[in-house]
Parts: C-alpha cells; structure tokens; sequence
C-alpha cells in the first residue's frame, strides 16, 4: 500500500501516523519525489482501509500495491534510484560501463586489461576470480589470488572493481570489492540474496538463464528487504529454442524493468550472445532500449583467454565501440559521466 503525503503535510501529523502504522506492524519505506512525499507500506495491508486513512488531513492519496515486490517497486518510489560507484553515478540519466576480463589469469594481464579500458572510457572494471563454470574440467578462477590482483589493479588504476560472489562464506573477502556480482546460476540463491542484504555493498544480480522479469525483481526483493538498497540490475540473455547464438538477448526486459522497478538497469551483451562481432550490435541496442549502462568483456588476447575469449573484445574493438558508443548515450539524454 501507498500513501501519498499531502504538500503541505504537518511533520508532527506525519510523525504521528508513522508511529500509529508501525505500532500495527508496518515498515515503511519513505520515498521523497521532486512532487510528491510517499510512506510504502510492507505487511499485511489487508487491515488497513484506505477510508480511513484518508480521513488523515495529511494524506492525499492512497494506493493498494498489487505486485509482490515493494521495496524495489516504482510505485513505491516513482523516480529513478541513482547510485553513487567511487564517484561515477548509475541511474537517473547517468550511464556506465563495466569493461575487463571474463577472468583474471595474471597480473599483468588484469592491469593491462584495467589500463586499456580505463584509456578507452569505461569507469568501472570487471573480472572473475571465482567462475561458476557448467564443466567441471573448466578454469574456475584463481579465487582469493585472483581477488587480491583485481585490487592490484584497482591501486593502479583508480578504477572501483566488479566481481562475482559464490557463496555467503566468501564475504569477508570482498570488503574492498565495490561491486558484487550475483551471477545468473545464483540469481535464485536464497541465501547468497539474504546475506548481501545485510551489507552495505552494492549488488549486481544478473537475470537468471531461464527465469521471468518478476522473479529477477524478486530476487531483489530479497537483498533489499534485508535493508540493502543499492542494486544493480543486469540483463545477460536467456536461453530460447535458437542455437545459433549462446543465449538470446530480450531487449524488452529493459522497458519493462524500467516500468516494473526504479533500479538501475544494464546489458551485459557478451554474455547474451557468445559471440565477439555481435557485441557492438546489441551494446548499441541496448542504449537504445533504455539501459543505464552496459558490461562489456575485454581481452588483450582472446584468443588465448582461459575463459570466454569468443566473446572477448580486444582493447581495439572496445576502443572503437566507446566512441561509437559516447554520441549515441547523449542522443538518448544520458551522460557517461
């Protein structure tokens, strides 16, 4: 439930009903707009008749929310979260790229890789240390190693860090990771979600393989409900009847996302597909469908990636597609800032 706060709303009054509504149960989740101040109700609102809260001289409106999600419900907070990463904001008109290696493998490589992308643009660096791979005989990663040279390279470069997270036991090793990336194959990892939703990390959950629009808000739903706001979320394809390409990328997921929730939204185009030559294509729809900013792979040798190097750009490619890129996200009314 919703309730919209009259403008010239008395703060006692207010105050007051807050009390009375959490003396019921209540959580409120308060959300102040550029026009309108709204108290979201989380709990069993069916008590609650909208009458009578109406009969409350502070309150204009009242809305029932019919969705299971609240928290990251737009309804509930109409205007776009902004998230502040190391000084770049995501969200709001403010556009990101992620950009670095499937895995980490060296440290001169993940700091080449760092200092390439940086050079191009891209404000953000990505890189595994942990890789859920669907082999058993493929490279998982070079795990807390491969941590500790992605910070190597954020000292070297300045870039904040993106990384994947397995398990809830692994936090404590991500202290100075800025943000933390669920993948797909945890997206419905109950108690990953319930865990980060008691950091104050930032979180970037990627949609599962196979799962809808409503269960990835969901899952959302989870970290934020553990009182963990700050989400990330990524569209990485899912998986179709077609074959010609590793996934398929649904661009619609970003429109309705946009609709559904007031969380940033981006595209990781190098999952989607699979393929490198593909990956300038869908980066460019994506901007076009709304995204708020993309993850991009980048390799300065895919050819000998021990991950992923398919899909890989090279430093060059990544280079020409940034600049391809800038004009097109300006076009569209946001700043790559």
């Amino acid at each position: 439930m919703i309730i919209i706060l009259k403008e010239d709303a008395n703060a006692e009054k207010v105050a007051l009903l807050k009390g009375k509504l959490r003396s019921l149960g209540f959580d409120i989740h308060e959300s102040q707009g550029q026009r309108q101040r709204l108290l979201g109700l989380v709990g069993d609102t069916s008590i609650l008749e909208p009458d009578d809260l109406m009969a409350n001289d502070v309150v204009a409106d009242v809305k029932r929310v019919q969705e299971p999600y609240k928290k990251a419900n737009r309804k509930m907070h109409p205007e776009d979260t902004v998230l502040d990463i190391g000084g770049h904001k995501i969200g709001g008109g403010h556009f990101q790229v992620i950009a670095g290696p499937c895995s980490i493998e060296t440290k001169e490589q993940i700091t080449e890789v760092a200092q390439d992308v940086k050079n191009s643009g891209a404000h953000l660096l990505r890189g595994g240390a942990f890789k859920p791979r669907t082999s058993p005989y493929s490279f998982q990663g070079l795990a807390n190693n491969g941590l500790k040279l992605l910070l190597s390279a954020k000292e070297a470069t300045g870039l904040p860090v993106v990384t994947e997270i397995m398990t809830p036991e692994h936090l404590l090793l991500f202290d100075d990771v800025d943000i933390v990336q669920v993948g797909a194959r945890n997206m419905q990892n109950f108690q990953l979600l319930k865990a980060l939703g008691k950091t104050h990390k930032t979180v970037l959950l990627k949609r599962g393989l196979a799962n809808t629009l409503e269960e990835l808000v969901m899952s959302a739903e989870y970290i934020m409900a553990g009182g963990n706001e700050n989400v990330i979320l990524c569209e990485r394809g899912i998986r179709t009847f077609e074959t010609s390409m590793r996934n398929t990328l649904d661009i619609s997921a970003i429109p309705m996302l946009k609709s559904m929730t007031h969380l940033p939204v981006i595209v990781d185009p190098s999952h989607a597909a699979g393929i490198r030559w593909m990956v300038p294509s869908l980066a460019k729809a994506a901007v076009a469908a709304g995204a708020d900013g993309l993850m991009i792979e980048v390799h300065n040798d895919p050819e000998n990636a021990l991950c992923d190097g398919p899909q890989s750009l090279t430093p060059e490619q990544f280079d020409k597609l940034m600049a391809e890129l800038r004009p097109e996200v300006e076009f569209f009314g946001k700043t790559m800032d």
